[in-house]
């Protein structure tokens, strides 16, 4: 399967500016993040994929509606791939906001409030991917399925840092990642 980092959000853009959380909630796609959407529309376009999994944060699903519109297949929302809940950025939008938004994506069997209330430690996410992990597995035509997901999923399923528009192959039959960094830079232990 590929998995692909959504296109720059307005968080992203922001928050790589200052280091600070700018207080977006579910921010939308950047102009920017939008052209990455186009491009990874165009750069997927014969992948022979059957099956699009996006996240239900807007900037995945915006991330994800031109592909799905370039192949003629539907967006199925699943929100076992969302980000890691830490930032501003990763509380949504509520399932009927989405509906309304998205009308010809199918929500029913998302949760009105998906998202978690707290931040969620680096073993429940690594949990969340093995658990997708071995969904993807048990199908037979995994391998035509494009994943539109976030940095925070990506690495606990690959153990890879991607950047925004970025996307990698995945074979969900073979092993986790093992010893995932979290974060780049440990303060040193006195």
């Amino acid at each position: 399967m590929i998995l692909l980092r959504h296109g720059q959000s307005e968080f992203n853009a922001r928050f790589t500016a200052t280091k600070k959380d700018p207080g977006i909630p579910d921010p939308p796609l950047t102009t920017l993040g939008q052209a990455q959407a186009e491009e990874a529309a165009e750069a997927l376009a014969d992948e022979g994929l059957r099956r699009i999994i996006a996240s239900p944060y807007t900037r995945a699903l915006q991330t994800a509606t031109p592909i799905a519109r370039r192949l003629g297949i539907p967006v199925i929302v699943t929100p076992t791939v969302r980000e890691r809940y830490a930032f501003s950025c990763d509380i949504g939008s509520a399932r009927t906001a989405l509906a309304l938004a998205w009308p010809e994506v199918d929500f029913s069997h998302v949760e009105d409030v998906w998202w978690p209330a707290i931040e969620e430690p680096d073993h429940q996410v690594e949990a969340r991917a093995a658990l997708f992990r071995a969904e993807m597995a048990a199908l037979p035509d995994w391998q035509d399925t494009l994943v539109v997901s976030h940095w925070g999923f990506i690495l606990a399923m690959t153990g890879e840092r991607l950047t925004n528009g970025q996307w990698l192959r995945c074979d969900p039959t073979g092993p986790a990642p093992r010893d995932i960094l979290w974060r780049q830079y440990q303060p040193p232990k006195p």
